[in-house]
């Protein structure tokens, strides 16, 4: 029998079905490769390139921080548990890792709406984007999303932790989720639940609003654009965007809203795309649906872009 620490956590993951466990730790290693990949060569593309300079890069820069961070923060010591039968995670690195991986997709949410209003100010009023979008304006708006996002999980953290555990030590997720640490608690959690809850409205649903009113008004003016050529080059300055937004929040609605599965190993797997596969697709979709990107990608790949910085 395992002999586990008392500051020691068991991450269950799918350990029933070892097989296929095999088969996920190839594919998570690939899409968690390409994530890193793709995500430093926007934030690398951003830096090199004098095109990228503007406040919509400066705000996918931080994106794709985020996505590299956020998957960093549990895929790596779910890798190295897929391949091991003593799954176990110390208490501070569980803390660690629930704390990261709940902030990230806090700020995220708090970006995503940043992002769309810079959209909403380049169609709606581009005679005042400089003046708006100046780069101090972008600069508090990113730090006050990282900060709000850090602060929202602090909170949960601290009165997470803070609830009595009763020697319950195994966790039925691949990584520290809150929901499923919530879950070995053995006191009371309504509070927790009703601050999760307000944190959901006010961090997740209150930015998909902002992000949808943003939209609404770029859609009305770019209908009232006269050519389609002119309608066509406004759509398609937003269009990434609105990519990433279906992507993220039509998985987060799929997870959380559908039905529950009869087998919980579905549930798992279902996050563990959220997780690991919804970060790596920014760095396609940008690249796929942005010609400024795409011609940035290609003067790097040339030596074009290196040689100019140099």
């Amino acid at each position: 029998m395992m002999k586990l620490n008392r500051r020691e956590y068991i991450l269950l993951g799918l350990c029933e079905y070892h097989h296929l466990e095999t088969v996920l730790f190839v594919l998570c290693l690939g899409i968690y490769s390409m994530n890193v990949l793709g995500n430093s060569l926007l934030i690398g593309l951003s830096m090199l390139d004098p095109r990228l300079h503007s406040p919509m890069y400066f705000f996918l820069s931080n994106l794709a921080l985020m996505d590299i961070c956020g998957t960093s923060s549990f895929v790596p010591l779910m890798l190295v548990n897929f391949l091991e039968a003593q799954r176990t995670i110390s208490f501070p690195g569980c803390a660690l890792q629930m704390y990261l991986t709940l902030a990230l997709g806090s700020t995220e949410c708090l970006l995503l709406a940043v992002m769309a209003y810079d959209r909403y100010v380049a169609i709606c009023q581009p005679l005042r984007y400089p003046e708006i979008m100046n780069r101090q304006m972008c600069v508090r708006m990113t730090v006050l999303s990282w900060g709000a996002g850090f602060a929202n999980s602090l909170l949960h953290s601290l009165l997470t932790w803070s609830l009595p555990f009763c020697g319950h030590k195994i966790i039925n997720h691949f990584f520290c989720e809150i929901l499923a640490v919530l879950k070995l608690a053995c006191g009371d959690i309504s509070l927790n639940a009703l601050l999760l809850m307000v944190a959901t409205v006010v961090l997740t649903l209150a930015p998909l609003l902002l992000i949808c009113l943003s939209y609404i008004f770029i859609l009305a003016t770019i209908l009232r654009v006269p050519s389609a050529a002119g309608r066509r080059k406004a759509f398609s300055t937003c269009s990434a965007h609105i990519t990433v937004v279906v992507v993220f929040y039509g998985t987060i609605s799929f997870m959380y809203f559908k039905p529950k599965a009869k087998d919980p190993a579905l549930d798992k797997i279902i996050a563990l795309f959220y997780g690991v596969v919804t970060p790596s697709l920014n760095p396609i979709i940008y690249s796929l649906r942005n010609a400024e990107v795409r011609a940035a990608a290609i003067a790097l790949l040339w030596g074009d872009l290196l040689s100019r910085k140099i």
